[in-house]
């Protein structure tokens, strides 16, 4: 007991959240216990996979249960005596998403590398190498998540649920559409949004928007994008979105809305894959729209270059590869050059110095 009552110093900060700002903190955070062998030797038996699965499931919930809950908490307070706009908005939504989906990135993502999104997950395996035998297991695992997340959503609003339910059957409305109890899982168009292209259109640009912005922001070689920043920088990607486009029917993610969407036929019924033939917009179109997105920035924006300058990426042959295309090319910008100059005593035969 004494020594627990010695063990901290005048200026030491006590376990918890503290220990994020030990690299960043003068003052001093008491050690906590030792690590024991047993639990060392428990964490090296776990299968590498399980915990890759159970994080992308874990931030997939993270991302969708605050954003379905906003959604929830905004539909179903008609009957609330203090109002509707006392509980949320399209701006609430947003912000629910966004913040959610930071979460998610600082959460899980030193697990599973924070992929979350079926499209995303291609796309690393298109550019970045990401191994194919892996996909199949993100993408059951980022569905299973938003499907938890649906299903725990039910049962925490059931009963205000059943209301809506009666009332919406009372009224001829039914339970899928637009607004409907439905809805507060998974996207529906607007009873006049008819025009299956448009909604197309719509689903592949708002897509593309997030999917640029989630490559910029994963970029090494970005200067203005920190580790810090880049979790609330992609949330606010969906977040703007939603407060842009939310009322036209937008999806943003194949396994935040298949999830949910398996979650609303079990409460609502099969028509939440039949509604006006929108679904398939709202599961699928998000896949080729990032990838259009990640292709554009590969090929138009992406500076591998300046990554291997900064120590991010190497070339394939490395250095003799980079010295081999620095001679082809005839120069390199500085940070590549700065590299190279670390190996080479400071002589400058391959001509590191000239700037375009």
């Amino acid at each position: 007991m004494a020594e627990d009552l010695h063990r901290l110093q005048t200026h030491d900060l006590e376990l918890g959240a503290t220990e994020a700002i030990q690299k960043h903190y003068s003052r001093h955070v008491v050690a906590g216990k030792p690590v024991s062998q047993r639990k060392l030797d428990f964490e090296h038996r776990r299968p590498r996979w399980l915990r890759e699965c159970m994080a992308e499931a874990t931030g997939v919930f993270y991302y969708v249960f605050p954003g379905i809950a906003a959604i929830a908490s905004f539909t179903l307070n008609a009957e609330n005596p203090i109002g509707v706009t006392a509980f949320g908005s399209l701006f609430q939504i947003g912000w629910a998403f966004a913040i959610g989906i930071a979460f998610a990135i600082i959460t899980c993502a030193p697990t599973s590398g924070g992929h979350f999104n079926p499209a995303i997950t291609i796309c690393f395996a298109v550019w970045q190498g990401f191994p194919w035998k892996k996909v199949p297991h993100y993408i059951f695992s980022q569905i299973f998540g938003a499907f938890i997340a649906g299903l725990l959503m039910v049962g925490m609003y059931w009963p205000e649920i059943q209301v809506f339910k009666e009332e919406s059957l009372a009224a001829g409305k039914g339970l899928v559409y637009n607004g409907g109890p439905a809805s507060l899982l998974c996207t529906f168009p607007n009873p006049n949004q008819t025009n299956l292209g448009y909604l197309f259109m719509t689903e592949f640009f708002v897509d593309s928007f997030i999917g640029i912005v989630i490559w910029a922001n994963l970029d090494p070689a970005n200067p203005f994008v920190s580790p810090v920043s880049a979790p609330f920088a992609i949330g606010l990607a969906y977040g703007a979105m939603v407060w842009g486009f939310a009322d036209i029917a937008i999806s943003t993610n194949l396994a935040r809305d298949l999830g949910t969407r398996i979650v609303a036929a079990i409460f609502f019924g099969s028509e939440s894959f039949s509604y006006l033939n929108y679904s398939w917009i709202a599961i699928l179109v998000n896949v080729p729209a990032t990838l259009f997105a990640t292709g554009y920035y590969e090929f138009l924006m992406r500076d591998s270059l300046s990554s291997i300058g900064k120590g991010h990426a190497v070339h394939e042959d490395g250095e003799e590869g980079l010295r081999r295309h620095i001679t082809n090319t005839g120069h390199i910008e500085t940070g590549a050059a700065n590299a190279l100059r670390k190996n080479q005593s400071g002589s400058d035969e391959y001509n590191l110095g000239k700037r375009e």
